[in-house]
């Protein structure tokens, strides 16, 4: 079955293309993009369209990769065997499996997402290295090797916030996810809000890009962005009419606190629409 997006989820042809080459190759799926472009999304879509079980591994900057495939509770093993519990006969008891380890064992294929793999820090890739190549991994404590049953299909996501090694990049198909044009941003909204007036998602939309446009802004506003702030927009019954007359002078949009989510964005707007002010005098 090729992944070709569902009701709730445009997908490029592009994406496609990688979602459905990744799957041939048996390699993970390496997506890059600006946050909100649909990364983690993607994922959940992917699982629902296959009609496979979809397993999570949310990385943190404090995550390490054994956390992937399991932890031993020590600690607990010598609380139990000193309380004189008959736990602690079976080592087993006291192993945590983590997302890896759940996708191997699973009966069926899984989609398995690791989302944001670029906080953990640098050796964080490196070390999966081996267990995402063959697919198994050894457990010291039972001497067992957990190998997959059915090999998982891969999403891995990054927000670029740091450098991937070059060994764990040849080992990824990879992809990245450019903004969206105008004409894909039109179909995101319409799968999310069928029955909206045209008229309003056209100011909507020419008010979005033209914020996206301001130089010097630290953080452009992202198609999920857009999506919560036309919720908002309709919501509030605000109608195309306050977009179109869109006044320069004025710092930010209605309801901007959707599209402009730092102090410095917001005063880099208002010193702009000060400076307009200023000409217009």
């Amino acid at each position: 079955m090729k992944f070709q997006g569902t009701a709730s989820y445009v997908a490029t042809d592009d994406l496609k293309l990688a979602v459905n080459a990744a799957i041939t190759l048996q390699r993970p799926l390496l997506v890059k993009g600006e946050p909100g472009t649909g990364k983690t999304m993607l994922a959940e879509q992917l699982a629902q369209a296959l009609g496979a079980p979809l397993i999570t591994w949310h990385i943190k900057s404090t995550t390490k990769a054994h956390q992937g495939l399991y932890e031993y509770d020590a600690v607990s093993r010598l609380r139990d065997s000193q309380l004189g519990d008959e736990r602690v006969r079976d080592v087993r008891n006291y192993l945590r499996k983590g997302k890896l380890w759940e996708a191997f064992e699973a009966e069926a294929r899984v989609v398995l997402l690791i989302d944001e793999i670029d906080k953990a820090d640098i050796e964080f890739p490196n070390d999966l290295l081996q267990e995402l190549d063959r697919m198994e991994f050894f457990v010291y404590e039972i001497n067992e090797t957990i190998r997959a049953r059915h090999r998982p299909i891969i999403i891995i996501t990054s927000n670029n916030e740091k450098e991937l090694p070059d060994a764990f990049l040849r080992r990824c198909f990879f992809h990245y996810i450019a903004f969206p044009d105008k004409a894909t941003l039109q179909k995101i909204v319409d799968v999310h809000f069928p029955d909206i007036s045209q008229a309003l998602v056209k100011e909507a939309l020419e008010l979005f890009f033209d914020l996206r446009k301001v130089p010097g802004l630290r953080k452009k506003p992202s198609t999920s962005e857009l999506v919560d702030w036309l919720r908002l927009l309709l919501a509030d019954q605000i109608d195309q009419a306050a977009l179109r007359e869109r006044d320069p002078t004025r710092a930010v949009p209605p309801l901007a606190g959707a599209l402009v989510k730092n102090e410095q964005d917001v005063q880099l707007l208002e010193r702009l629409a000060f400076m307009t002010r200023r000409a217009n005098h």
